[in-house]
């Protein structure tokens, strides 16, 4: 199963919030989710972003893609991918919290 970290909508008309959120990359926006990562508010006056870092690096870890948006709040929160050389010279990269 692939796993995708994304965004969830909620909130209402001209007032959105979204959900962080792990799951199946093959469910819709608003389909069940494995499990909440965080809160986004983007309204200019309250822009909040709440996150759950471990369960964030956990998932990345194993292999999770995270969307476009995702990845420019994760880098906002301070976590990025970085290249790490290997025992054998190879550059593999990584996500971790700076």
């Amino acid at each position: 199963m692939a796993v995708s970290i994304r965004l969830k909508m909620l909130g209402t008309k001209h007032r959105p919030c979204y959900r962080i959120v792990a799951l199946d990359s093959r469910k819709t926006r608003d389909g069940v989710t494995l499990e909440n990562l965080g809160q986004y508010s983007p309204l200019p006056q309250e822009t909040k972003i709440e996150l759950n870092e471990e369960a964030v690096l956990n998932y990345l870890k194993d292999g999770a893609v995270p969307t476009e948006t995702v990845k420019n709040i994760l880098r906002q929160k301070g976590i990025v991918k970085v290249p790490q050389k290997a025992a054998n010279g190879s550059v593999k990269f990584v996500w971790t919290k700076r």
